[in-house]
């Protein structure tokens, strides 16, 4: 097999690297730039390029850079701020995935005659009733299914992703073994596109006016507060929203921008049973309505049971609020390492 590998310099996506070669496959190893801005983490910086050039070196294959730039700019950082304006909450990583790396990247390797496309994601490809599917990985603290479940079977059939039958831990120990300088290098943690000193605030402030806004209760319609930015609040939220004068801590319902307006309720209004979705991809078959799954709605959150409706999710038990702009992840209700299927939440209804 003819593989190219997407190296982001980071430990898994460089042991992936390793892995194919030992395989016996034919390895190239290729790092993206995407963003032409300042950064100072994720995996867009120079010194990301730097260490994913040296791991190709000690693996043994030929290493380039592929300029997206342009392509990030107009389908992640884009959206990302539009979303924002809009009082949404965007996923910048999972749309990288969706027109940048499962998107160009893989239609790029396919026209360069490689037969697969290798990444450092923890997860994995598996196969049931003779088509690919996306499998939760080995290591379930560091599952990233959730971030891939916008695959089709279609690029599933030309994904490889050689490191989630592996812990972390044997990660970097492998790493170690190789002598690979990235074996103790943290994971990237944050939006590669923002620095960490001006933060989310700063970032969108140079591209959009942020309005204030009033905190207004769901249940009296009383101004309870207010917030120097309704573009930066999150449904869902708390922290930032303050106390209100009669001590009880709220939430955040909804996001009405152009009012500036920020619904907000206590603990026992923060939640919801009805998810509606859009931009709805499904790895093979479309769920028939009333089919059961189960649903995450975070990267790092359990899925909870729940049925799909046609155009929802209908939780079995009321969930914490999703906030719109989000992925929802589903899995199969029978065998929860599968996935099914994502979509993104379009809003929220109360039981």
């Amino acid at each position: 097999m003819r593989a190219l590998v997407a190296m982001s310099g980071g430990v898994d996506s460089s042991v992936a690297a390793a892995l194919m070669v030992e395989a016996g496959h034919e390895v190239v190893g290729a790092t993206l730039k995407l963003w032409g801005g300042p950064s100072d983490s994720g995996c867009c910086s120079v010194a990301d390029v730097d260490d994913a050039r040296l791991a190709a070196g000690r693996i043994g294959i030929d290493h380039h850079v592929f300029d997206f730039t342009e392509l990030f700019d107009s389908e992640v950082v884009t959206p990302y701020v539009e979303d924002h304006r809009r009082g949404r909450t965007p996923n910048p990583c999972i749309e990288c995935n969706r027109h940048v790396k499962f998107g160009a990247l893989l239609g790029r390797a396919r026209r360069l005659g490689f037969d697969a496309l290798a990444t450092g994601h923890h997860a994995r490809v598996g196969e049931r009733a003779g088509r690919p599917r996306l499998l939760r990985a080995v290591d379930r603290a560091k599952d990233q299914s959730y971030v891939l479940s916008m695959l089709s079977v279609a690029e599933l059939a030309h994904v490889v992703l050689p490191v989630g039958d592996h812990t972390k831990a044997e990660v970097r120990h492998r790493a170690r073994q190789l002598g690979l300088d990235c074996a103790s290098k943290p994971d990237s943690q944050d939006v590669c596109f923002i620095e960490a000193a001006s933060g989310r605030r700063g970032f969108l402030a140079d591209r959009v006016v942020l309005h204030p806004g009033e905190l207004v209760d769901v249940d009296s319609g009383d101004v309870v507060g207010r917030v120097p930015a309704v573009e930066l609040v999150t449904v869902g939220q708390r922290r930032g929203l303050g106390v209100a004068v009669d001590g009880r801590r709220r939430f955040a319902l909804s996001v009405d921008v152009e009012r500036g307006r920020v619904v907000v309720g206590d603990e026992d209004a923060v939640t919801a049973r009805r998810v509606e979705l859009e931009r709805v991809t499904w790895a093979d078959e479309a769920l028939a309505p009333g089919s059961p799954a189960l649903a995450q709605t975070s990267a790092h959150g359990a899925a909870a049971g729940c049925s799909w409706d046609g155009d929802a999710v209908v939780f079995d038990r009321p969930q914490r609020l999703v906030a719109p702009g989000q992925t929802v992840a589903l899995y199969d209700a029978t065998d929860p390492a599968v996935v099914l299927g994502a979509g993104v939440a379009a809003g929220v209804v109360g039981a």
